[in-house]
């Protein structure tokens, strides 16, 4: 993120915070929803699930918004451990679906700008989706959250080490799989 937005986002948060500023609360919201929502969607499988998932993680955000620490982590990751937070909760309450990448859902342009080969991306989602939850989601998080390792470790209460190493484990297991230089 770049310091002028940046500097907004604190902008938005302090009216928020001292004022209840609800154009400065829709613009926070709007600034991450699609991010958080394709996020979540991925975890879930479920678009009705996700939107649900998506409304409480911005509500719990707002209503917690006074604990947030921009020292600690950026918003962006406050929001996703956030969202992580619901989905464990949701996952406790149901069982996880693993979802084929044909159900229509609409992406921010910067993720469909990452996904080349629809197919592959297809055949590594059903070999993720064998993997336990927390390597899901560091990958998730990488891949669809287009988290950096410390915003994942925050998100994950993982050491950055152990996140690597188990994201890049995986790719290995993926690379192995999916080629045939294995």
């Amino acid at each position: 993120m770049d310091a002028l937005a940046h500097a907004q986002e604190q902008k938005w948060i302090r009216a928020v915070l001292r004022r209840g500023d609800r154009a400065a609360a829709d613009a926070l919201v709007r600034a991450y929803y699609d991010d958080v929502y394709a996020y979540i969607w991925r975890q879930v499988g479920q678009s009705e699930d996700a939107l649900d998932l998506t409304q409480e993680c911005f509500i719990g955000a707002l209503r917690s918004l006074g604990s947030y620490d921009r020292r600690k982590s950026a918003f962006r990751t406050w929001l996703y451990r956030i969202a992580a937070h619901k989905i464990a909760d949701h996952r406790r309450k149901f069982r996880t679906v693993t979802v084929p990448l044909t159900e229509d859902v609409s992406y921010p342009e910067d993720f469909t700008a990452m996904v080349h080969d629809q197919a592959l991306l297809e055949q590594a989602e059903e070999l993720v989706g064998r993997e336990d939850a927390l390597e899901q989601e560091i990958f998730r998080l990488r891949v669809y959250g287009q988290c950096s390792f410390p915003q994942i470790a925050v998100v994950t209460g993982q050491a950055e080490a152990k996140v690597k190493s188990r994201y890049y484990r995986l790719l290995e297991c993926l690379r192995k799989e999916l080629t045939d230089d294995a």
